[in-house]
């Protein structure tokens, strides 16, 4: 069973590898069937921006998972939040390797994101497994939805951001469900409106910052 010292230094070293190590992802990177147009250079700028929110979203979901392992004293439900968080690297990656081929940076702001999403994910968790795994399915579901948002607003001809996001769609509808299935419990409909209320000053000043 992890001791709160183990707790804290991988806390500490998911910190470090979101924020400041180069992502590596353990799946391939989503690549479209379809010849990639050169895009021109509003086109890129909105890919970018979106990418970023994207990037974004991915950085707190490091932080989400890691602060709801660190307060659960489950260890089953700590290791598959782990391998969730796992999984979202993946599309850490993923975003950010997207985000250099548009010639492009994550968010200057990602420090504070990571920060006030991982004292959400530790609040969620000690308020009990269920509330956290609520907190999951609430976060996946908001998250899915703002990803099919953005494949209707990126442009038709970027074919590469769109596989990305795609999949990335894909696998937060399957960890949703996952944690229906461990048992999440119904959250009040308050906590998702804040949620959203929160998501919505993130991703309008990750676009541009």
């Amino acid at each position: 069973m992890a001791t709160s010292a183990d707790r804290f230094i991988e806390s500490f070293d998911r910190v470090l590898r979101a924020l400041f190590v180069p992502p590596a992802a353990a799946r391939e990177m989503p690549r479209p069937s379809a010849p990639q147009p050169v895009l021109d250079a509003a086109q890129r700028r909105h890919s970018a921006g979106l990418m970023r929110v994207n990037h974004v979203g991915e950085v707190c979901a490091q932080a989400l998972y890691s602060g709801q392992a660190a307060a659960t004293r489950d260890e089953t439900l700590r290791a598959e939040l782990l391998e969730a968080g796992r999984e979202e690297g993946d599309h850490l990656a993923w975003t950010a390797n997207r985000l250099r081929e548009l010639h492009s940076r994550p968010s200057l702001l990602n420090p504070a994101w990571y920060a006030g999403a991982y004292a959400m994910g530790w609040l969620a968790g000690k308020a009990g497994d269920a509330v956290s795994l609520g907190f999951v399915v609430e976060t996946e579901k908001q998250v899915e939805e703002h990803l099919a948002k953005h494949l209707e607003s990126l442009p038709v001809e970027d074919h590469a951001s769109r596989a990305v996001v795609d999949a990335m769609r894909l696998d937060e509808i399957r960890h949703g469900q996952n944690a229906r299935d461990a048992g999440a419990a119904e959250l009040p409909s308050i906590v998702g409106t804040a949620m959203r209320g929160a998501a919505r000053v993130m991703t309008t000043t990750a676009y541009w910052i």
